[in-house]
C-alpha cells in the first residue's frame, strides 16, 4: 500500500513538473522577428564554433531577460554539417542524435525540458539572431570546441543552476543563508545537468579561450587571467566579451549604398 502511495505521489509530481515546464516554454505573444535579421546572410557566413544568440519569446526567456538585463536569453553553438565533422567519433555521435540530412547546418543547444540536443539552424529562421565569433580561434581548437559540445548531447537541463543564478543576482547579504546561491560550492550541481551558456563556456574552457575572465594585476605588475566559473556565464556575456566579434546581419544591409533608398518606407 505504501509503495502504491509513493508511486502516485511521484506520478503527480512528474505531471506537475511537466506542466510547469510547458508553461515556461510557452510563447504567449509570439512575433515573427525575421525582419531583424537577414537569415540567408547569416547561414552563408556562420562558421563552426560560432556562438549564436537568440532573443527568446517564451515565458522563461522573459525571466532570463529580467535576471541578466539583456535581450539575449539563449545561446547555441554552431557545429556545422555532419559531413564536415572531421573527428569520426564526434561525427558518429552527432549522426546518432540527428537523423536528418547530413548536409544540414546544425547547432547544439541546451533547452529547458529537452536537455542538450541538436537542431537544424533553419529552425530559427524567424528569430532575432546574432553571431558572436571567437576572434583568432584556430581551426584545430574550433574542432575541439565543436567535438566537446557534441559530447554534451543527451545531458539534462540544469533548472537548479538557473535558479541559483537568479538568486546570485540578488543582493547577497539580504538573503537567508538557505536561499543563497550554491554556484561557488565545491562540485555544486549535477555534472550530468547543464544550461545553454554554461555548456558553451565549458567547451571554450577546454581550449583555454577566454570569455569574461577575471583579470588581476599582481604585485610585480604582471597581468594574470583567471577562468570565471562557467556556471556564471550568461548568453549576453558572449555579446559583452572583448574576445568575441559581434556579427550582425540586419535585414537591410547598411554596407549597400545608398542605404536610405533601399528602406521599405510605407506611404502612410
Amino acid at each position: 500500500m505504501l509503495t502504491k502511495v509513493r508511486r502516485q505521489i511521484t506520478s503527480y509530481r512528474d505531471w506537475l513538473w511537466n506542466k510547469g515546464i510547458t508553461w515556461l516554454n510557452t510563447e504567449p505573444n509570439r512575433q515573427d522577428l525575421s525582419a531583424l535579421t537577414d537569415f540567408d546572410f547569416l547561414e552563408r557566413e556562420v562558421r563552426p564554433a560560432d556562438v549564436i544568440l537568440f532573443a527568446g519569446q517564451t515565458r522563461v526567456s522573459r525571466v532570463i531577460q529580467t535576471i541578466v538585463l539583456s535581450p539575449w536569453t539563449h545561446a547555441a553553438l554552431y557545429v556545422g554539417r555532419i559531413n564536415d565533422i572531421r573527428d569520426p567519433i564526434a561525427r558518429a555521435r552527432l549522426a546518432e542524435f540527428y537523423q536528418g540530412d547530413p548536409n544540414e547546418p546544425l547547432v547544439v543547444e541546451s533547452l529547458l525540458g529537452k536537455g542538450t540536443i541538436v537542431n537544424p539552424l533553419t529552425k530559427y529562421k524567424h528569430e532575432h539572431l546574432r553571431i558572436c565569433r571567437p576572434a583568432g580561434l584556430t581551426w584545430s581548437d574550433a574542432d575541439k570546441v565543436v567535438n566537446f559540445a557534441i559530447e554534451h548531447l543527451g545531458l539534462d537541463y540544469d533548472i537548479r543552476q538557473l535558479l541559483d543564478l537568479a538568486r546570485f543576482m540578488f543582493p547577497y547579504a539580504i538573503l537567508p543563508r538557505r536561499w543563497r546561491s550554491s554556484l561557488f560550492q565545491h562540485n555544486a550541481g549535477n555534472p550530468t545537468h547543464i544550461v545553454c551558456s554554461s555548456m558553451i563556456a565549458r567547451c571554450f574552457q577546454q581550449v583555454r579561450y577566454p570569455i569574461l575572465p577575471v583579470v588581476k594585476n599582481e604585485q610585480n605588475e604582471q597581468v594574470r587571467l583567471y577562468e570565471r566559473n562557467f556556471r556564471l556565464i550568461t548568453p549576453s556575456d558572449f555579446d559583452y566579451s572583448p574576445y568575441f566579434n559581434v556579427i550582425k546581419y540586419p535585414a537591410w544591409n547598411a554596407s549597400k549604398e545608398p542605404v536610405y533608398r533601399t528602406l521599405p518606407w510605407h506611404q502612410e
